[in-house]
């Protein structure tokens, strides 16, 4: 059973999700198992049209939003009036109340490392270089171990049927919303989209990927103002640069008991006790 304290996670069980596909196995022996659904999803900003996302379709709304969001075709203080979404034809539809025109800004969209083809936009370096971290914000070394523990057992469609990533947003050594999608910057888009849609929520200065800390992840972290990302996969070295720059914390090869910091360290506060800081890394 999922925590108390996590507000929003996975639904494993939906079959809309994931579908059974027969086949056999190495001994040539007929198997049955479940495979991730993806689905294309068209994006419309008001009355333009901006993207189309390839997703397994849950949370559309706040997917939608946190797009917008990290993209900065939506603003802080931006209201949302309505959120449209068609299943059927697989659109969905994001109106607020100030008239939006992103032509020129679609023009210089840069396709990312992302899986599932991530994009950025030409001015989200110049939001990302004016963006302050909190200030205050620690990583006790006990929470890191018990939050790896905690994500690697939560109900999710990864350990259901593979093939998709997840994002996990923690307060201290408590997850609080999990988001899984074929593409890491659909489930951090989904975490973003939610806290936009829901500004009283709990919010956590921990942010845990699956996916590989790269240059896109790190400005998606920032522009949510979160100073910790952990990663259980490797860095790109843009990534690490902008991390540095922005003063971010960043943990990547966190697996088992071992981790690695490359930027942000100062956070940092070594409490575990010698028999759970070694070992051997699963």
């Amino acid at each position: 059973m999922p925590p108390d304290h996590l507000i929003l996670g996975p639904n494993p069980d939906d079959p809309w999700l994931t579908r059974p596909v027969r086949g056999i196995d190495q001994d040539q022996n007929p198997i049955e198992t479940r495979v991730v659904n993806e689905r294309a999803l068209t994006l419309y900003l008001n009355s333009e049209e901006i993207v189309t996302l390839m997703t397994i379709g849950d949370h559309p709304e706040y997917l939608a939003a946190g797009y917008l969001l990290n993209q900065n075709m939506l603003r802080s203080d931006d209201t949302i009036t309505a959120i449209e979404h068609n299943q059927d034809q697989n659109l969905i539809t994001v109106r607020t109340a100030r008239a939006t025109n992103y032509q020129e800004q679609m023009k210089k969209r840069v396709r990312t490392s992302g899986c599932a083809v991530g994009t950025v936009f030409g001015d989200s370096m110049a939001q990302f270089e004016q963006t302050v971290l909190p200030e205050g914000a620690v990583l006790k070394t006990s929470w890191l171990l018990s939050l790896m523990r905690q994500i690697n057992t939560l109900p999710s469609l990864y350990l259901t049927a593979g093939a998709i990533h997840g994002c996990v947003l923690c307060d201290q050594d408590r997850p609080l919303i999990f988001m899984e999608d074929v593409g890491r910057h659909n489930a951090v888009d989904k975490i973003a989209g939610y806290l936009f849609l829901n500004p009283n929520a709990p919010r956590g200065n921990i942010f845990y990927t699956t996916g590989r800390l790269t240059s896109e992840m790190v400005i998606k972290t920032v522009q949510m103002r979160i100073p910790i990302l952990i990663s259980r996969s490797g860095f790109t070295a843009w990534g690490v640069e902008l991390a540095r720059l922005a003063g971010l914390t960043l943990i990547g090869r966190a697996r088992g008991k071992r981790f690695m910091a490359l930027s942000g360290e100062e956070r940092i506060i070594f409490d575990a006790q010698d028999s759970d800081s070694g070992g051997t890394e699963k």
